[in-house]
């Protein structure tokens, strides 16, 4: 890659992590590198003591190849000051990985900063026209305006309940759209959401409060379709009192309505369509958040990462025993059926309480081994790099062409060790809160240096097998073509500085 030079081997990167001295071995680590990497970055809640509900809801983070560089670069989403009490201007914040360890901020030069961008929480990555390039998608709130907002009238739709002017609900307040940005191949994106047809789901031709997003082929027609998670029935100025901490505290999302989701069908042309009815999603109402899932220390068992948190600020005060900053938890898989939480063994730093929400992983240095992003809510996002080990590891990088481009719903089995070894992998769009992990499975094979054999089941039903394929690097497998490309683990070659 032009301007990258040679991998330094990481030094800047350890001299964050915690001293080793008094915790067991366990052929892995995390130290935490955000600092030296570059990543400056702190997300506003807009919290100025009104307790509203979105105040608790963090930021979302995503890892991408967004310029097809072969590097995984990192998106973060933020929020912004409630009307009336502005501050200071937050953006999302887009990364570029240099290949070196390091990150550069180009927000702005990749055309994001976007003011229209404010009450989001959610994002996710999408090949939508199968021409190489990820599109981006982000979910937003409604246009809240807490002193020119709709006020009770009978007039109003939803500022009146039988016969009654009342506080109007978020279906009377304007929303804010969702964005779909058009990836332009040059390093900057263009809003097409208005043309895609995506300005905002509905229920009953109204706007909601959309909070997170993934995509998958749900008539296994080869083009990826859009699932949009939609919260709940909120408005800051028609929310309950809750929990009495000497003064208002957080609802939980309890308290509230749920609202259905909305599945949007890939019309194939750049366009897409409101199914939800049709299909049946719009019938169901409900909320929807989660963990992430890795093998960490490939050892082929996948252990688990769970980012935690209150929503609380004041939580303190009434349960002693809980507090409202926690610290994630990591638990590593042993096989049989058993887990070992190992949080406090990864250092200081990796376990200390944090206001967390959403979490996400990738190799950022070509290593084999899973690095970690972790958001905060009101607070900055922490990126943890994986020390490694002596396992050793394959990696997967799926091109359909019947099927989706990125391969989103392919099954992979892998098996090693004469055979003896079996694991298997789907590749999901998403599986965190507010999260975006990268497209690339990797499967841990231990003390093994092959893959006896690997088998892909695509989504378009076609079955791919591969044999004997060597530990220690990321394979391209193009559907109906086999690999068509490898990278070696380790720093990008002098040809492609």
């Amino acid at each position: 890659m032009a301007g990258v030079s040679w991998w330094p081997q990481l030094p800047p990167l350890r001299a964050l992590r915690a001293p080793t001295a008094g915790f067991p071995t366990l052929g892995f680590r995390f130290s935490d590198v955000t600092l030296p990497a570059g990543l400056q970055f702190q997300h506003n809640s807009g919290a100025f003591g009104g307790k509203f509900l979105p105040e608790t809801l963090g930021s979302g983070c995503a890892f991408l190849d967004y310029d097809r560089d072969g590097w995984q670069d990192i998106l973060l989403i933020n929020g912004r000051d409630w009307p009336g009490h502005k501050k200071h201007r937050t953006t999302l914040r887009l990364y570029h990985n240099n290949g070196n360890g390091t990150f550069t901020d180009v927000t702005e030069k990749a055309g994001l900063l976007q003011p229209g961008i404010r009450y989001a929480s959610g994002c996710t990555f999408i090949e939508r026209n199968r021409n190489g390039l990820l599109d981006l998608f982000v979910a937003n709130y409604l246009d809240v305006d807490l002193v020119h907002g709709p006020k009770p009238s009978m007039q109003i739709p939803n500022c009146n309940y039988e016969g009654l002017p009342v506080n109007c609900g978020p279906m009377g307040m304007p929303p804010l759209k969702q964005y779909l940005f058009r990836n332009n191949g040059d390093g900057t994106f263009t809003d097409v959401t208005a043309k895609a047809g995506l300005s905002g789901a509905t229920h009953s031709g109204r706007k909601m409060w959309s909070i997170a997003a993934g995509w998958f082929d749900y008539n296994r027609d080869g083009l990826l379709d859009l699932f949009v998670v939609n919260y709940v029935d909120w408005d800051p100025r028609y929310e309950p009192a809750c929990m009495g901490l000497n003064g208002r505290g957080y609802c939980h999302p309890d308290s509230f309505p749920p609202l259905t989701n909305t599945l949007y069908r890939n019309n194939g042309d750049g366009t897409f369509t409101d199914v939800s009815a049709e299909t049946g999603i719009s019938k169901v109402e409900g909320r929807g958040m989660g963990v992430a899932f890795a093998d960490y220390d490939n050892d082929g068992w996948p252990d688990i990462f769970v980012a935690n948190d209150h929503i609380e600020d004041a939580i303190e005060r009434v349960q002693k025993r809980v507090s409202y900053a926690e610290p994630s938890h990591l638990f590593r898989n042993l096989g049989g059926g058993k887990f070992q939480e190992v949080t406090a063994q990864m250092g200081p730093v990796f376990a200390a309480p944090r206001v967390a929400r959403g979490a996400a992983y990738a190799d950022i240095d070509n290593d084999g081994f899973l690095d970690v992003l972790v958001t905060t809510n009101a607070g900055p996002a922490f990126l943890f790099h994986n020390e490694g080990g002596t396992n050793h590891s394959l990696r997967l990088k799926l091109v359909g062409t019947k099927s989706n481009r990125d391969g989103i719903g392919a099954v992979v089995h892998v098996t090693s060790g004469n055979n003896q070894d079996k694991q298997w992998k789907m590749l999901r769009s998403g599986s965190s809160y507010l999260s975006q992990s990268e497209l690339v499975l990797t499967f841990g094979l231990g003390a093994q240096t092959k893959a006896d054999s690997v088998e892909i089941q695509w989504p378009s039903g076609q079955v791919e097998n591969l044999s004997n394929v060597n530990a220690g690097q990321t394979v391209t497998v193009q559907e109906g073509n086999g690999i068509v490309s490898a990278r070696a683990y380790g720093p990008p070659s002098k040809s492609s500085r």
